[in-house]
């Protein structure tokens, strides 16, 4: 199984604090932590521990948070011999969470802006040698266009993840074989408002009109949604051990569900492996620690059986 992913790497910086501080206040007393992220970092580490050899095109800073990127590529066995090294800080994410768990967040692209269409071009050799092409849309959307339509014009299938998303130009929907948005992503994906009603079956209907492909609707602790065009899959969720911490759980889902897609399983399968690596991930803290191997899956599974 190879699996090539175009996508983003950045750190994210949280501090957990007891309330918002107010304009020039400084408050004491917070929780500070750091970690790897990034999409598509995050679904190339998960494809990686399910099996999959792995390369990866991001992009990075010549900095400490770029230099320990690259590491944990090495460490996870993660192809990175394309990653763009730019003259730019690493991207990095900014989260303070006060006591009822509100967040904000502001997030600086920094290298991530640098990754040009060019980058996929120097990378069309692991492209058209791949099984699955997966793309995310924390890059410049032009880059990820990019992607989609090199693997589209050899013949290599395509799985887009849209996020965060954004409306597509027409032309690209002919150059993705999977799709997967949660019901957020779906609302923008077809031109509506988060906040509309429209309840799952008709986002996929809707996203049915404009695309011949695969859809799998991702619902968190709902299951998913899946239409290949020929019939509509209602999945149930796998139910974790215990809910410690859903951040990165829809990469851990994506990642499984490209290693399922680049054997050979069918969607059945494979959206049941997906929904058991998101279940593993959320019973434990942080995204990297977090993504299992496949005995991981396999003991979630072998449960929901008993």
């Amino acid at each position: 199984m190879r699996i090539a992913v175009v996508g983003s790497y950045g750190v994210g910086l949280t501090m957990r604090v007891p309330r918002v501080p107010a304009p020039g206040e400084t408050l004491s007393g917070a929780r500070f932590s750091s970690g790897h992220g990034g999409k598509g970092s995050n679904q190339a580490v998960a494809a990686a521990r399910m099996g999959a050899q792995v390369s990866l095109l991001t992009a990075v800073g010549s900095d400490r948070f770029g230099t320990d990127a690259l590491q944990l590529w090495a460490d996870e066995n993660v192809d990175a011999a394309h990653v763009r090294v730019a003259d730019a800080a690493t991207m990095v994410g900014v989260i303070m969470v006060d006591e009822q768990g509100e967040n904000r967040i502001a997030i600086a692209p920094g290298a991530l802006d640098t990754l040009t269409p060019d980058d996929v071009e120097g990378f069309a050799d692991r492209i058209a040698g791949a099984d699955l092409v997966v793309v995310s849309l924390e890059i410049p959307l032009p880059t990820a266009l990019a992607a989609l339509r090199t693997a589209h014009e050899r013949g290599v299938p395509t799985l887009l993840n849209p996020a965060p998303a954004t409306e597509l130009p027409p032309e690209a929907w002919e150059w993705i074989d999977v799709v997967t948005p949660n019901a957020g992503e779906a609302h923008t994906l077809i031109g509506r408002t988060p906040d509309d009603d429209t309840d799952a079956a008709e986002l996929v209907d809707a996203l049915r009109a404009r695309f011949t492909g695969t859809i799998v609707l991702t619902r968190g602790r709902h299951g998913a949604l899946a239409d290949d065009g020929t019939e509509r899959l209602d999945l149930e969720p796998v139910a974790p051990e215990r809910v410690v911490d859903t951040t990165g759980a829809g990469d851990s889902f994506t990642g499984a569900l490209a290693v399922a897609l680049a054997r050979g399983d069918d969607l059945a399968g494979g959206l049941r492996l997906a929904a058991a690596a998101g279940a593993h991930t959320v019973g434990i803290a942080e995204v990297i620690p977090a993504l299992p191997r496949p005995d991981d899956v396999a003991a979630l599974l072998q449960g929901t059986q008993r």
